[in-house]
């Protein structure tokens, strides 16, 4: 299970821009997880459970938000949905797709006192 690894980076990023801001407790993290970046939302929201007891974070609100793959035709320029790397234009049947959404994984932000 990465995820643990994942949310245990996540912690320690956000442990250390906290000391940085000279704060002394986060109450808010958000996270965006791409459909397309390969971890799994509910394994991460667990390991997000183990990870933050007994740190600066053990009381924040953690909300993680899936993020829709999505995808640009190079051939026609549609944009479309799309659930994996493999799937055709739905207007010109193409396979050359720039993903342009769905791959991430972020703090989207980070509150803290």
């Amino acid at each position: 299970m990465h995820e643990l690894s994942i949310a245990l980076n996540i912690v320690d990023i956000a442990s250390t821009e906290t000391r940085k801001a000279g704060a002394t407790r986060v109450t808010d993290l958000d996270i965006e997880v791409g459909s397309l970046s390969g971890v799994i939302v509910e394994a991460l929201e667990f390991a997000m459970e183990v990870a933050v007891r007994d740190t600066i974070l053990s009381e924040a609100r953690v909300a993680i938000h899936p993020v829709k793959a999505q995808a640009r035709c190079r051939k026609c320029g549609v944009e479309f949905e799309v659930r994996d790397y493999f799937e055709e234009c739905p207007e010109c049947a193409s396979l050359d797709l720039q993903i342009t959404r769905g791959q991430e994984l972020k703090v989207r932000s980070l509150k803290v006192e």
